[in-house]
């Protein structure tokens, strides 16, 4: 009995050792994180060794300043905090259960409260340059117990270490992201077959009118009442021109067409 009992002792040794029995095991279950931007966004996602915590993402992109920021998984805000122009600056933490919670640092506005539930997806605050920083980005943490681990989106592992664009998931439906049309002289706008005015016209839109945005795609480059861009907006008849639909978020907002 007594040399059973020492092999037991022996073999728990060996596991513990081998990380058989290491706490990290459970943080390779988490919530199912998504980036922290409406669906069919674009960001460049730059790890470094030198970051602070290493494992840690900060995503940018072209004009992010005042872009939404969104919630990764749904949960509990826990933190809505100013540090000024130091460390995070404004950040917020949602807890998502199970040791599991979430960071987002440097930003420009806040849209929730601590103590607030949020969804998957939902709006929670704006890219800015608050803290210590050079520029405008958003900071990202996921983290297990207070400890931020490698981050993961749709399950995948980011790169690390280096930069990769990555393009969001998050809420993605077959139902679309509405916006609403604004012309700078209050005339409908022309609805297109392809992404360019040099395409057929299949129809309009009233200026003010709510439309559905199924997926997007570039084109011809217009200057219209939201600045200059390349990108159309499918809407189920044709395409218009995305710099005459306001949809809250600059960039791409649904998927690409196929």
């Amino acid at each position: 009995m007594k040399s059973f009992g020492f092999k037991v002792i022996l073999v728990a040794i060996l596991l513990l050792g081998t990380g058989f029995f290491n706490s990290s095991q459970a943080s390779a279950v988490g919530p199912s994180f998504q980036m922290p931007f409406p669906c069919g966004q674009t960001w460049e996602g730059q790890t470094r060794t030198n970051h602070n915590p290493q494992n840690s993402v900060d995503f940018n992109r072209s004009n992010d300043l005042g872009d939404k920021v969104v919630a990764s998984a749904s949960g509990q805000v826990v933190t809505v905090r100013n540090l000024g122009n130091s460390s995070y600056g404004k950040y917020i933490v949602i807890d998502h259960g199970n040791g599991w919670s979430t960071l987002y640092a440097h930003l420009n506005s806040f849209s929730v409260s601590s103590g607030q539930s949020v969804s998957q997806g939902q709006k929670i605050g704006t890219v800015g340059g608050t803290g210590n920083v050079t520029g405008p980005h958003l900071h990202f943490e996921q983290r297990y117990n207070g400890s931020a681990q490698k981050i993961k989106f749709n399950g995948s592992q980011i790169t690390y270490y280096g930069a990769k664009n990555y393009t969001s998931k998050n809420s993605c439906s077959n139902e679309g992201v509405t916006g609403t049309v604004h012309t700078e002289s209050g005339v409908s706008l022309n609805i297109r077959s392809g992404p360019g005015t040099n395409y057929g016209i299949v129809g309009s839109v009233a200026d003010g009118q709510t439309v559905t945005i199924s997926c997007q795609k570039h084109g011809e480059t217009v200057t219209g009442k939201y600045g200059t861009s390349d990108l159309w907006n499918y809407i189920g008849e044709g395409y218009i021109s995305d710099t005459y639909v306001y949809t809250g978020s600059d960039g791409q907002v649904a998927p690409t067409c196929n």
